[in-house]
């Protein structure tokens, strides 16, 4: 229980939402809930949350401490009532999420619904994650998308599968697939590109070179052309390496570029079909483990599919996956 005497600048406020700036991340609904059932008093009684502070006013809020910390990203998921997150697979040591585009993977400080915040905040409501009392781990992503990427993030429950995980993709016995469209037909219609890619962290791009550079990492993917129509190509792509924005560079540099990438795209022909989000989607993961995998050899040679894909739907409305 913590106890509160209101001050002079605290008077007159409604009780609500005095209480709800000293307890920044209870719920709203929480909040409402405790007051109604006096766990939130003044004066050592019951009060209505239209209640007006007046000052001296002794206010004791009979809530877990966690909700009185300062709001940031490791905690923000206890402000979460209704975790939103489309599961594809869920066991007890991973689970796999589809990320829809226009989120984050990882806050970037400005918003408070990234994936992982939601993961956590779902983790804990359903009392597979106790965060007090698991100071070593939290549930972490094991790899992360662009924000205007949708797709399969990977995450881990525990310590031991996140090592696993990330040891698998590591050794590339975890294969990721990508479907995207771009502009034009690729020729050839199928193609391993093979290069080398330099981040500018500064305006967080990537610029593509057919040869090393000081700073730079090499860069692999292969593609395929599923179908296309007279300006458009609907590509799978299969990642050997994961650099950052490595799919969306390599096929702007063969002059192909993504549908809707406002970064490495065409702004005229994505005016065209007013398209503001890159089609890109991380579509199929493969698990094919070549080397032992510990708690998680029960996935050896599964495979997890996104089935729906409404910028397909959209403009390949005849391939189904």
């Amino acid at each position: 229980m913590k106890e509160f005497i209101v001050g002079k600048n605290d008077a007159g406020q409604r009780l609500d939402r005095f209480t709800s700036k000293a307890a920044p991340l209870l719920p709203s609904s929480l909040l409402q809930k405790y007051i109604r059932i006096k766990r939130i008093k003044v004066g050592g009684k019951g009060a209505a949350r239209s209640y007006t502070l007046v000052f001296g006013d002794v206010v004791q809020m009979y809530v877990n401490d966690e909700f009185f910390q300062a709001p940031n990203e490791e905690n923000a998921y206890l402000k979460i009532t209704n975790p939103e997150l489309d599961i594809i697979y869920e066991d007890e040591n991973i689970i796999l999420i589809n990320k829809p585009a226009g989120v984050l993977c990882h806050s970037d400080g400005t918003e408070s619904h990234s994936t992982i915040v939601m993961l956590k905040a779902y983790l804990y409501q359903n009392k597979q994650w106790r965060a007090g009392a698991e100071n070593a781990f939290a549930p972490a992503l094991c790899n992360r998308i662009d924000r205007n990427t949708t797709g399969i993030v990977i995450a881990a429950k525990n310590a031991e599968a996140m090592r696993v995980v990330n040891e698998k993709i590591k050794l590339h016995e975890i294969d990721k697939y990508y479907l995207s469209i771009v502009h034009g037909r690729p020729n050839p219609a199928c193609a391993t590109l093979k290069g080398f890619i330099f981040k500018d962290a500064v305006k967080n791009q990537v610029y593509v070179s057919k040869s090393s550079r000081i700073g730079s990492k090499s860069a692999i993917m292969e593609y395929r052309t599923i179908t296309s129509n007279d300006t458009l190509s609907l590509l799978e792509c299969k990642l050997i390496t994961g650099r950052t924005h490595q799919i969306r560079a390599q096929l702007a540099d063969i002059g192909h570029p993504l549908l809707g990438d406002g970064k490495y795209g065409s702004e005229r022909l994505n005016k065209l079909y007013r398209e503001t989000r890159q089609a890109l989607c991380s579509y199929k993961l493969e698990f094919r483990f070549k080397s032992v995998s510990g708690v998680l050899s029960y996935l050896d040679n599964k495979v997890f599919q996104i089935h729906n894909i409404p910028f397909i739907k959209k403009y390949f409305p005849t391939i189904d996956f």
